[in-house]
């Protein structure tokens, strides 16, 4: 018996279903002091992937990258964190793979993912 058969999965109702390649809008719960507010990273997938139909454990996480001012930005993010608040798909992406690091290399045209209809 593995370890992931005694968790209990939970759904995550706040969370779409996406897969990697996807640009998906991420509004995270920023603490600052005693005020609070709600910060949007939107960029693509390249790492992780949810399905309604299938919940994920409680170590499980994604991974965002987005390229801000030349540099590329990447946030891992915990799929049962308290902060994320909501997982918004704006656009399905096309690609072959499940882990997408080779973008890290691409700049410009090369970087852009097919849109999926």
């Amino acid at each position: 018996m593995d370890a992931s058969a005694l968790i209990e999965r939970k759904p995550l109702d706040h969370i779409q279903d996406f897969q990697p390649g996807d640009t998906v809008t991420v509004n995270l719960r920023i603490v600052e002091g005693d005020r609070q507010r709600v910060q949007a990273f939107q960029g693509n997938v390249i790492s992780g992937k949810h399905r309604i139909a299938k919940s994920p454990l409680p170590g499980d996480t994604f991974i965002v990258r987005r390229v801000s001012y030349g540099v590329g930005v990447e946030r891992i993010i915990p799929f049962h964190s308290p902060n994320v608040e909501s997982v918004k798909v704006t656009r399905q992406g096309k690609v072959r793979r499940s882990r997408l690091y080779y973008l890290r290399g691409l700049t410009g045209k090369k970087a852009r993912i097919k849109e999926r209809r």
